[in-house]
């Protein structure tokens, strides 16, 4: 494609020095996907005012602390969790091992602030398990300890609970392309099948490993509900308290410049993992013949892989279930009609958008493969790794500006205020799904457009075809799949997403995710598991069809 089509009579070198539309078009959108961290990482050349000498003095060192500490032990529970439930369901063979293999994926279908919200009302002091407690003891308040789940380590192993699954199906993945040679190399010099795992399979799965604890960890950088609720203080809720409890603007792009630091750190340990070990698992060789559990063995197996299946997933929504059934009228009512109806809006257009995005820059890459191309779908892969309250003030800073600035102008020209036309509004909320997921949509695309031969385009160019033709008429039935699936997966990212929601959404206009978060903050927590089941159901839908995708893998 492009600027301007072929004439008669143009001379050859005319028609040289015509620029292909497509590359120029994926360019601009992948600046403009961009450009929110662009704008946060030139936020660090700005001196800091007041607000932000404050903060640095004196909850900076908690952001680092908390986020670090989080950091370090999600990465090392959901390592640990992911790890060896995908060896156990995969190399070894228990009673329920194939119910399990699929199941272990259901924690993804529940957001962390969704979880946290259960485990507050099932562990507080006037919840069920302390109530138990007393009445069998006789114990008063002041006579015993339990474990405050309002904590970092508690706000951590909610994490771990619902992101191990990324370690999970990538560990799963990596142990199942694996050869048995080197393993029963192992066992023919006198290791043990445990000592032969740590020895032999997990150095071979490291990079899968490596990339799926990177994926939870910036799951984790992400989060902004479940911290919020357990009081624990990191990046996240200080960019949302700089910006509208302190109404700093500049404090807060500082703040996402240094959330930017850690999720820099944690690209860069991943990249490191990768290249410091060959990727052997697709070695060719015999496969893998699974390892026989009996007795005890069995029964230690089963609970490994049943206890977080348990406490990620059943035990949660059974606690928003009881505690939704008194309110489920709440359902019919006008007020969750308009809930409903503004996530599916917000989550369809967004999805819409980034997925048209994606087409675009896949499409181009397609046609005019290169380093242009290259770098624009690496750029945009970026957008995945930002928190959503990062993108939410990237936005936020240039759109403010330039609101200002046209109402300056009104204000002279025709003295008129024009007020906040952008900030604030739902373009710019779609905008920021666009930066955050684009490239989920991306990745999807690019796989459907590969199944896509060559000898299809020029067989449609040869019938006279154009570049949109050949798109329309060739590439998107064949892919339609492909793109229906991207679609899914980001209608349910967009409407679990809560901090970009919470920070850019018009006045007085709500979401299912932010309903919830409200009345959880409230303490409202009996009428909280409404909504939040409401999301878990929506997210259901893309991880069951994933777990039969599993089940298939088998073999």
């Amino acid at each position: 494609m492009y600027l301007e089509p072929a004439k008669p009579g143009h001379s050859t070198a005319s028609a040289g020095r015509r620029v292909p539309l497509l590359p120029v078009l994926s360019l601009v959108a992948a600046l403009i996907l961009i450009a929110p961290l662009l704008t946060v990482l030139a936020s660090v050349f700005q001196p800091g005012g007041e607000t932000w000498a404050h903060l640095a003095a004196t909850v900076l060192p908690r952001y680092i602390t908390n986020t670090a500490a989080l950091v370090v032990m999600v990465g090392v529970g959901t390592f640990v969790v992911g790890t060896g439930t995908a060896w156990l369901v995969t190399s070894c063979r228990f009673p329920g091992d194939r119910f399990f293999e699929w199941t272990l994926v259901l924690p993804l279908a529940v957001p962390a602030y969704v979880v946290a919200y259960a485990y507050t009302d099932f562990l507080q002091h006037s919840g069920p398990v302390q109530t138990l407690l007393r009445d069998l003891t006789g114990w008063g308040p002041r006579d015993y300890w339990f474990p405050n789940i309002r904590s970092t380590p508690g706000a951590a192993l909610v994490f771990v609970l619902v992101l191990y699954p990324y370690v999970y199906m990538l560990a799963r993945a990596a142990f199942l392309r694996q050869s048995s040679t080197a393993f029963d190399a192992a066992r023919t010099l006198g290791r043990g099948p445990w000592s032969a795992f740590f020895s032999v399979s997990l150095p071979m799965a490291r990079p899968a490993l490596a990339g799926g604890v990177a994926l939870a960890l910036m799951e984790t950088l992400a989060d902004f509900g479940a911290v919020t609720h357990f009081g624990v203080q990191t990046f996240t809720t200080g960019i949302y308290r700089a910006w509208f409890a302190l109404g700093d603007r500049l404090a807060a792009t500082h703040l996402a410049a240094g959330l930017v630091g850690f999720v820099f750190l944690v690209l860069v340990l991943e990249r490191w993992q990768r290249q410091t070990v060959p990727n052997r698992a697709a070695a060719p060789g015999r496969p893998f013949a699974p390892i026989r559990l009996r007795g005890t063995a069995a029964a230690l197996a089963f609970a490994a892989v049943a206890v977080p299946l348990l406490f990620g997933f059943l035990i949660p929504v059974a606690i928003l279930i009881e505690l939704a059934i008194p309110h489920v009228d709440v359902l019919l009512s006008s007020r969750y009609r308009s809930l409903v109806a503004n996530s599916a809006v917000l989550a369809a257009s967004g999805a819409a958008v980034a997925v048209g995005l994606a087409l675009l820059l896949a499409y181009a890459a397609r046609l005019h493969p290169g380093r242009i191309s290259s770098f624009n779908n690496r750029l945009v892969t970026l957008g995945y790794a930002l928190p959503g309250s990062i993108i939410a003030v990237g936005i936020l800073v240039p759109l403010a500006a330039l609101d200002n600035q046209v109402d300056a102008f009104a204000r002279s020209a025709f003295n008129i205020s024009t007020g906040l036309l952008l900030t604030g509004s739902i373009a710019a909320l779609i905008y920021a799904y666009a930066v955050r997921f684009s490239a989920v949509a991306l990745n999807s695309v690019e796989a459907a457009l590969a199944t896509v031969t060559a000898s299809m385009d020029h067989t449609a160019r040869t019938l006279g075809a154009g570049v949109i033709g050949t798109l329309l008429r060739v590439h998107i039935p064949i892919i339609r799949g492909g793109l229906l699936t991207a679609s899914l997966l980001l209608f349910v990212d967009i409407m679990k997403e809560l901090p970009a929601t919470l920070i850019l959404r018009p006045f007085n206009f709500d979401t299912i995710a932010v309903q919830a978060f409200r009345l959880a903050s409230d303490e409202r927590l009996a009428e909280a598991a409404v909504p939040s089941l409401v999301l878990v159901a929506v997210g259901l839908v893309p991880v069951i069809l994933l777990g039969r995708a599993i089940t298939r893998s088998r073999s």
